[in-house]
Formats: C-alpha cells, sequence, structure tokens
C-alpha cells in the first residue's frame, strides 16, 4: 500500500477509523471485483480519498455499505465496507495512477526494471491497468483520458525542464489527473456547486503529492542520479515547504466552499492527516502521544535529542552485576569471554521458502511477524503505526472532546472548516 496520507490510528477516533477502514476495504474489493486479484495492489491510502469524497457529499445511502467476508488484514474478522460509485470511481483513477507510477519507475530505470525483460512486463502491465482503468471510468461516466493525457505529458516536461523552470510547471499534469479525479465525485453525488471548490481542492492535493514524493526522493535520486524536480528546476527545500504550506491552506479554503452531508472523516484526513504528512515529509514531525509527557508533549529518551538521566538498565556498569565488565567479570580483564548467542538466522533458501508464506497469508502486510531471515519482530505495513503528530487538538471546535472521546482533543473529526495550525 502506498500514498502520503497515512493516518495513524491513534489520531481516528473509533467511528472514523472504522470508517476510514471501510472505504479503504472497499477501494480493495472493487478492485478484485472489476478486475481480478492483482489489481488489488494498487490499492492505496491516496486513492481512498476518492470514495470518502464522494460519500460525504451524499452520506451514507441504503447500500452503501456490506459486510465483507473475513480477510488476513483484518485478523479474518468481517467488517462493513464501502461499496458503490464512489468505490468504482477510486478504483479507475488507483489503476490509472498506478500504471503512471509504473512507467516512471521503467523511465527511471529503477532497480530490477533496468533490465529490458522486466521493464518490457511491466509495461505490459501499465497498459493493461489503463485500459482497466478505462472501462471502469465508463460505467460510471468518468473519462480517464484526462489521467492518461497528463501521465504522457509528464515525461516531455520533466525532459524539457531544467534550471529555473517553475517547479509548478512540473507537477501541473499531476494537479490536472487529480483535480479531475476529485471534481467527479461531485458529479457522482449529484452536487454541481461542489465540482469547482473540489477540483480546486484535487488541483492542490496533486501539488502536495508530487511534491512530497519530490522531497522524499531526493537524496536517493541523488546518489541514484535518478530525475528529481527539486533537483532539476533548482528548488531549494525552503520555497517547497513553502509551495506545500500554500498548498494546504487552499485546500482548506477549498473545503470550506464545499456542501457535505457529513464531511467529518474529509477534514480529518485533508485538513489534518495531511499537515502530518507534510511535517514528516519534511522532517518536522514529533510523536505526540508519549507516555507520561504533559500535555501530550513527547518527551525526549535516551536516543533522541535532550536532556537524559540514565536509570537502572542505562548502558555502563551496575553495581553488583556479575555479568557487567570488569575484573572476574565475563569479557572483563581476567575473566571468560561472554557467550556469544546462538546463530538463529535462516539461510537463503529457507528464508525465501518463509518469505513465500508470509506472503501468501498475507502477514507481510498484517500485525507483526517473524523475519524470514533474521527472524527479528517487525510490523507489517498496516500495521505500522505513523504516531507523529498524535494528540495534536482542534483549538477551533469549542466541543471540548466530547464526541472525540471527552480526552479534550479535537471532536469527532469535525467539520469545522478550521484554518488553524493544529
Amino acid at each position: 500500500m502506498f500514498g502520503m496520507v497515512r493516518p495513524c490510528t491513534h489520531r481516528l477516533t473509533e467511528g472514523l477509523k472504522v470508517e476510514w477502514m471501510a472505504h479503504l476495504c472497499g477501494l480493495c474489493l472493487a478492485l478484485r471485483a472489476d478486475h481480478g486479484q492483482f489489481a488489488r495492489v494498487v490499492t492505496n491510502y491516496d486513492g481512498l480519498i476518492v470514495s470518502v469524497l464522494t460519500e460525504a457529499q451524499t452520506g451514507l445511502a441504503d447500500g452503501g455499505r456490506r459486510t465483507a467476508g473475513p480477510c488476513p488484514l483484518r485478523q479474518m474478522r468481517t467488517a462493513p465496507v464501502a461499496q458503490g460509485e464512489g468505490a468504482r470511481l477510486a478504483a479507475a483513477v488507483s489503476l490509472v495512477l498506478a500504471s503512471a507510477k509504473v512507467r516512471d519507475h521503467v523511465a527511471d530505470r529503477d532497480g530490477l526494471l533496468a533490465r529490458r525483460p522486466v521493464a518490457a512486463a511491466a509495461r505490459r502491465v501499465a497498459r493493461s491497468w489503463d485500459r482497466a482503468g478505462a472501462r471502469t471510468g465508463q460505467a460510471i461516466g468518468f473519462d480517464t483520458a484526462v489521467l492518461v493525457d497528463a501521465v504522457d505529458r509528464q515525461a516531455g516536461i520533466e525532459t524539457l525542464a531544467g534550471p529555473g523552470t517553475p517547479l509548478l510547471t512540473v507537477t501541473e499534469p499531476t494537479e490536472t489527473a487529480t483535480a479531475a479525479a476529485f471534481a467527479h465525485t461531485a458529479v457522482l453525488a449529484g452536487r454541481p456547486g461542489n465540482v469547482e471548490p473540489l477540483a480546486e481542492a484535487g488541483r492542490l492535493f496533486g501539488r502536495l503529492a508530487h511534491l512530497l514524493d519530490a522531497v522524499e526522493d531526493r537524496e536517493a535520486d541523488a546518489a541514484s542520479g535518478a530525475w528529481n524536480p527539486l533537483a532539476a528546476t533548482g528548488t531549494s527545500l525552503t520555497e517547497a515547504r513553502r509551495l506545500a504550506d500554500d498548498a494546504l491552506h487552499g485546500i482548506r479554503l477549498a473545503l470550506r466552499d464545499a456542501t457535505f452531508v457529513d464531511g467529518r472523516l474529509v477534514h480529518a484526513l485533508l485538513a489534518h492527516e495531511l499537515r502530518v504528512s507534510v511535517d514528516r515529509a519534511f522532517g518536522t514531525t514529533r510523536c505526540a502521544h508519549g507516555a507520561g509527557a504533559p500535555g501530550g508533549a513527547h518527551q525526549p529518551g535516551p536516543y533522541q535529542p535532550g536532556p537524559y538521566q540514565p536509570g537502572p538498565y542505562a548502558p555502563g556498569p551496575v553495581p553488583g552485576n556479575p555479568y557487567a565488565p570488569g575484573p572476574g567479570g565475563p569479557g572483563g580483564p581476567g575473566g571468560p569471554l561472554p557467550p556469544e548467542p546462538p546463530n538463529r538466522r535462516r539461510g537463503l533458501i529457507a528464508g525465501c521458502a518463509v518469505w513465500m508464506g508470509l506472503a501468501c497469508t498475507c502477514q507481510l502486510c498484517c500485525g507483526t511477524y517473524e523475519d524470514p531471515w533474521s527472524r527479528e519482530r517487525r510490523e507489517g505495513s498496516c500495521g505500522n503505526c505513523d504516531c507523529s503528530g498524535c494528540g495534536d487538538c482542534c483549538s477551533c471546535c469549542n466541543c471540548g472532546g466530547e464526541e472525540g472521546g471527552g480526552d479534550g482533543g479535537c471532536c469527532d473529526g469535525c467539520d469545522c472548516g478550521c484554518d488553524c495550525g493544529c
């Protein structure tokens, strides 16, 4: 799963968490229903926002949910999932944009895609996703040609870009594609008055997606010699951050002009979580739900900058510890060497076999698992807690946090259209 809006479950109330998962699973199952099992690999966190926007404008109608069967990603539990035109639009957009991502990696000759046979196979997959997205789009009245055209123009713009080229010239194709997808949610919802503000929100969302991708890949692209918008246009990180902050502000203003039946989840994702995504990309995040932190502020620990007082388990000799380095102790002068831990690493073939088992049962994506080779405990991609910014509250809600659990934080994803810094 990929995408820039990856909310931590600590920041969503229980109700919003269930709604968010319903749209995520709805996107995944819509891809499977229309395009087969393999299409589910393009499920992404940003694509489900299209489904969220559609439902926010129509409200939860009869038939908008169905109970899905057990799934390994949900610890083999059933769950309500979103269905309908919003989920299908999200599936069409995800397929076309995933196709664009694959072609971009092929053009950059990333990893295995530098080999011609692999690149040729990847191009065939990308073309099949384009056709699949077009079929689903046509069924719901959305012409995916605008997305494909934007993808095709991107390569030419990048070829011509150089020092002095405005960065927004490079981000324009992505902006156009996401603006079309966001605007069509208003068409599906039967709210023509929302077309213009949601197109503006989508345009700025696309700008942010392109900017944050460039910022996060900057060092890796420099090391590999791959094309990067910031390096190619000579744009500084300071200027990129200014553009990102302007886009955040514009999205909030655009959402304020749109009409929603229930915009709580939209507000939580596009007003709050999107800001956290920007902070994360620029390295300005902090975790705010540390235990014992006054007011939710994160206190520096032994591995972070700041004063730290060593406790009884801190590094260094501890009085009375017979295993501490020192005279007579293991590893100390005159003492025996400490016993080496047994080598529990698996070999290449055994590790690959375990990896295949984990992948086929979706355990790589769900919860915790043992690394196939090192045997270390690891978190699956769906279980990783992106808890940066947890505890941030919306000071403009005037709700006292009662709907959000009475903890004094933001109410249940308040749709206040705020432009606060929270």
